[in-house]
């Protein structure tokens, strides 16, 4: 059997999420309309089987759920199943009323499949959202899942780990330089290093694990209009140009500073493959807007491979089973296709 064949035989670790917003519901739903396809990509979910089932039940889904001891228990259980790892936890939290004693629970879920990545028992992980603060009033010190993430990393490899936010949709893929900081602190972070090292990790990962030979890269300007020549600022000309020489010099093809304003349209899609905006919604409103319901969020620059739906908790619909697993069927599919692509990832 080769590399990329064992890898197809391993599932893919999902996380619960924050149990009282619509991450379990959206399992169930994922795992309802995609079992029975003959090319599904199986997976298994972390969390307590008995909410899962009683969630299954008050909305009406008919979702046998199994518990299993391993990851590769999931291969043979999925068609008939929805696989769980079981935390053994119990939830404290209600549909749509969160709880902080259930953070632990949310925190746990995401370390179990992480190892289980790490360990090859799984092929990837996807994430199903969490409500950080919720965490932070447990005490999570982490801005966001993608530093957790980058975190986890560092402690089992021992080594600086750089994760990067990637929002990819059919349409449009999109990285925010900056994430989770506020937008006044955006000037400060943003550096002729930070922008070379984000390039060269997009640039990596966009060859090796979604196999484009040479992939473009369209920088966006901080300033309106790119910064008009330094009339309306001097990062472009301080900090980005400098940046987008330095990794033309390493090979990489990128373009820019643009104006953000102009970079998002069809025709200028069509110049590039992916976008790195300066700082969070300059990256996140024209990907949400163009593929809201479909794009997937993955974390580049990790050991493993990661996507996540591309929407929060979701609080307000919480156990009104109207919430829409689009996104999270749209995660699990990414995951199966980048692990087959890159099978040693």
């Amino acid at each position: 059997m080769t590399a990329a064949a064992a890898r197809r035989e391993r599932p893919i670790a999902l996380t619960r999420g924050d149990p009282s917003g619509i991450g379990p519901e959206l399992a169930l739903k994922a795992w309802a309309a995609t079992h029975g396809e003959p090319d599904a990509t199986a997976f298994l979910i972390a969390a307590e089987p008995g909410h899962l089932a009683a969630l299954g039940k008050r909305l009406s889904l008919d979702i046998p759920i199994e518990a299993i001891d391993h990851a590769v228990a999931a291969m043979s259980v999925f068609r008939r199943a929805l696989p769980v790892i079981d935390s053994k936890l119990t939830v404290k939290g209600e549909a749509g009323a969160p709880d902080q004693a259930d953070a632990a629970g949310t925190i746990a879920s995401i370390e179990a499949c992480v190892g289980l990545v790490e360990a090859g028992e799984a092929a990837a992980i996807v994430t199903n959202p969490i409500a950080k603060e919720v965490l932070y009033r447990a005490g999570f010190p982490h801005p966001g899942h993608t530093e957790f993430l980058g975190a986890l990393a560092e402690r089992r490899h021992g080594e600086k780990i750089h994760p990067v936010m990637l929002l990819w949709s059919p349409e449009l893929a999109v990285v925010p330089a900056t994430i989770h900081i506020a937008l006044k602190d955006v000037p400060a972070r943003l550096t002729r290093a930070l922008l070379v090292r984000t390039g060269l990790i997009v640039a990596h990962d966009f060859r090796v694990r979604f196999g484009l030979a040479q992939p473009r890269l369209a920088f966006t300007g901080l300033n309106p209009h790119a910064g008009e020549g330094g009339a309306m600022g001097r990062e472009e000309i301080e900090i980005i140009a400098p940046a987008l020489a330095e990794l033309k010099s390493a090979g990489v093809a990128v373009t820019g500073p643009h104006p953000a304003d102009t970079l998002f349209h069809a025709a200028a899609r069509k110049s590039y493959d992916v976008v790195i905006a300066m700082y969070h919604d300059q990256a996140l409103i024209p990907v949400k807007t163009l593929a809201f319901a479909h794009a997937v969020n993955v974390t580049l620059g990790l050991p493993f491979i990661r996507t996540s739906p591309d929407h929060g908790t979701a609080f307000d619909i919480a156990g009104q089973g109207i919430a829409d697993p689009t996104s999270l069927i749209a995660a699990l599919r990414l995951a199966g296709r980048l692990a087959r692509q890159c099978p040693t990832s």
